[in-house]
């Protein structure tokens, strides 16, 4: 564990940063611009990913392993994401025959 510490160490931290904000705002945009809702909840996950990403070298860097377990429980949040994600998804697909977000209005009672 303590060599993947120092690994991590070797590259700057502001690289970490730059490159979760990059991920976390390709996930943002994604997930604002389009209408397909699988693309939409993989946008939803790079976006969490680029959180973990950051956790971790944060944590690395700071030798705390507390960003490290706010990691395990983001992932559990979104393993719950997918699923309801997916619920809805193939509820969309029985009454509509697409997966348009656009079509949701048609769910309404």
């Amino acid at each position: 564990m303590e060599n993947v510490m120092t690994a991590i160490r070797v590259v700057p931290l502001l690289d970490y940063m730059v490159l979760s904000f990059l991920l976390f705002s390709i996930g943002m945009i994604g997930a604002l611009v389009r209408r397909n809702i699988i693309i939409v909840i993989m946008c939803l996950e790079l976006m969490l990913n680029s959180v973990n990403l950051l956790l971790v070298a944060f944590s690395a860097y700071h030798s705390d392993p507390g960003g490290q377990v706010m990691v395990f429980f983001i992932m559990l949040v979104a393993a719950a994401e997918v699923t309801v994600g997916l619920a809805i998804l193939v509820l969309m697909k029985r009454n509509t025959d697409g997966v348009d977000l656009n079509q949701l209005n048609r769910l309404k009672w």
